[in-house]
């Protein structure tokens, strides 16, 4: 896990009032799932992630669907659930940019 989390007063303010706490964002900064979108790092703690976390014994079940942006440098932007990941995949058919 992450010694110190470094938040925006913005993300300070979301995670407060969305209930997420500094250990939701840390296990899904350490064991979620990375992407790099529109010059920022996502990390998502989806279903496949709790699942297998669960095989280890580590319960972050209650943290499921919680994701944290984060600039390259490290600062944590915002964070907030989301409960459906589809929204966030490409459209099939529709190709990234060359």
């Amino acid at each position: 896990m992450q010694a110190t989390l470094s938040l925006t007063h913005h993300a300070a303010y979301r995670a407060r009032t969305r209930s997420i706490p500094a250990e939701a964002l840390d296990a899904a900064m350490t064991f979620g799932r990375h992407r790099a979108v529109r010059n920022a790092d996502i990390y998502t703690l989806g279903w496949r992630e709790v699942r297998a976390l669960a095989a280890r014994g580590i319960d972050v079940a209650r943290w499921e669907g919680v994701e944290v942006v984060c600039s390259h440098d490290g600062d944590v932007l915002t964070t907030y659930r989301n409960t459906n990941a589809r929204a966030l995949r490409r459209p099939y058919g529709v190709r990234r940019a060359a």
